[in-house]
């Protein structure tokens, strides 16, 4: 039953990617070169900008998937694809401290039923747990950074973790912006498909990685 519902997750969100940039790109006839220009014109200040709304992405629940599109359709695969990894690695850390200082009331930690035994093992195996949960984002990308504080994972474990862990979600975003920006549809359609290929693993071996991480509580 678990295995079908995350397929069901990755259809729905496969869906959700497919709909947007046909909407974006075909329908709205929002060019991607407008955008790219739009966020361009701030010149040098353009990176850091999308750094500093990255690092306030974890105070409003803001999704960081937003930014690092926006970031592969403005600059590219190169450097979209480090100011991505860059900007996940500012908003970590971000999310991080506040979990660490709020997490206790912010979150209703007694109502998930996986969260206590969850924290006694990612802090005992802190970078483990979170190279694994980066690469597999089987909880979001915030919560995990909240999550971490609160347990006080140990902050050079939890900051190489996800640096690495982020790699190849960072990859993916910049190539999927960077061939939207091309408006070459052949190249669209391809990196959409190596980005489904990617969430599809995801999903894939998603119930064995919650088992092993102990996540599978949740469902019971």
């Amino acid at each position: 039953m678990s295995h079908k519902k995350n397929w069901i997750r990755f259809f729905i969100a496969a869906f959700l990617i497919v709909t947007i940039i046909y909407f974006v790109y075909f329908k709205w006839s929002i060019t991607p070169n407008e955008i790219r220009d739009f966020i361009l014109s701030f010149g040098w200040l353009s990176p850091v900008i999308f750094w500093v709304m990255y690092s306030l992405g974890p105070f409003v629940f803001f999704p960081t998937t937003i930014f690092s599109m926006t970031a592969g359709l403005s600059y590219g695969a190169w450097p979209g694809i480090l100011y991505i990894w860059i900007g996940l690695t500012v908003a970590a850390m971000t999310g991080y401290w506040i979990g660490q200082l709020f997490g206790k009331s912010m979150i209703k930690w007694h109502v998930l039923s996986w969260s206590e035994p969850f924290q006694e093992r990612i802090r005992e195996h802190g970078f483990l747990y979170v190279l694994i949960l980066r690469v597999f984002p089987l909880i979001g990308f915030d919560l995990l950074c909240y999550t971490s504080g609160f347990a006080r994972v140990r902050f050079s474990h939890y900051l190489a973790a996800t640096m690495l862990g982020v790699l190849p979600g960072a990859t993916a975003y910049g190539l999927l912006g960077s061939s939207i920006a091309s408006g070459d549809r052949k190249l669209i359609f391809l990196a959409v498909i190596g980005f489904l290929i990617l969430l599809g693993m995801s999903y894939l071996f998603r119930s064995r990685v919650k088992e092993w991480l102990g996540l599978d509580h949740e469902e019971k």
